[in-house]
């Protein structure tokens, strides 16, 4: 079955809008985990409006399961990744403003720039992804630079409003995850992804991991984390 990563960053988002101690992101994780999360995500960034670096570091001494940290590909952010050791780190794009990541790292015109950075990574024994639009030029030059998996954003999947807009993201997302996978990548997915649209994406047999977080974080107001979990992997 395609494993669920549970991104935990909104859980931090509620605690820093008071600046509070509660809730904490770390105990979310452990409580995830627990409900049958296969991984947890959060995105370190570079104005820590959520994942704090001490949420990353007690992050690190509790996932038992699989830690995946988001992160730009920064020389401060490297220094960050050797310090705490993710099992994973996914390279993303990130503008100062925007409300969330708007979409997948241009690994083909940055190549150059994210060669260095991912064998300095990979030298510290810690894997590398990068979170990519479902475009074969990209996945092209995600192969060349050697990372071991891509994860296909699926914003254009997840926000289609008519039949043909989503006919046309899911097939531009089935066509990109063969060739992920015929060029030896493993493939990951998320972005956008609800309890109302996973199923179609988790089916796609390339696909072995599905990042989730703000449609699960939204849900356990209501739910609790576990119920939203549960709920995420049902629809899985």
């Amino acid at each position: 079955m395609t494993r669920l990563s549970v991104n935990i960053d909104h859980v931090a988002t509620i605690r820093q809008a008071r600046k509070a101690s509660e809730p904490d992101p770390v105990a979310a994780a452990v409580l995830a985990e627990l409900a049958g999360a296969d991984g947890i995500t959060c995105h370190i960034r570079a104005d820590r409006r959520h994942i704090q670096l001490k949420d990353l570091e007690r992050l690190r001494q509790v996932v038992t399961t699989h830690l995946n940290v988001e992160m730009a590909a920064t020389s401060k952010m490297l220094k960050i990744a050797r310090s705490v050791r993710p099992d994973l780190v996914t390279l993303v794009p990130e503008r100062a403003g925007e409300v969330t990541t708007e979409g997948g790292i241009d690994a083909a015109r940055l190549k150059k720039k994210l060669a260095p950075h991912i064998k300095a990574l990979r030298r510290s024994k810690i894997d590398v992804s990068l979170f990519i639009d479902p475009n074969l030029r990209q996945i092209e030059a995600a192969a060349e630079l050697k990372v071991g998996t891509v994860e296909l954003n699926t914003n254009a999947y997840a926000v289609a409003r008519s039949d043909r807009a989503l006919a046309a993201a899911f097939d531009a997302f089935v066509v990109a995850a063969a060739y992920a996978s015929e060029l030896g990548l493993a493939v990951a997915a998320g972005h956008g992804l609800t309890v109302r649209n996973v199923q179609a994406i988790s089916d796609v047999p390339e696909v072995y991991e599905l990042n989730i977080g703000h449609s699960i974080i939204a849900r356990s107001v209501f739910f609790g984390i576990e119920g939203a979990i549960h709920e995420m992997l049902d629809a899985i």
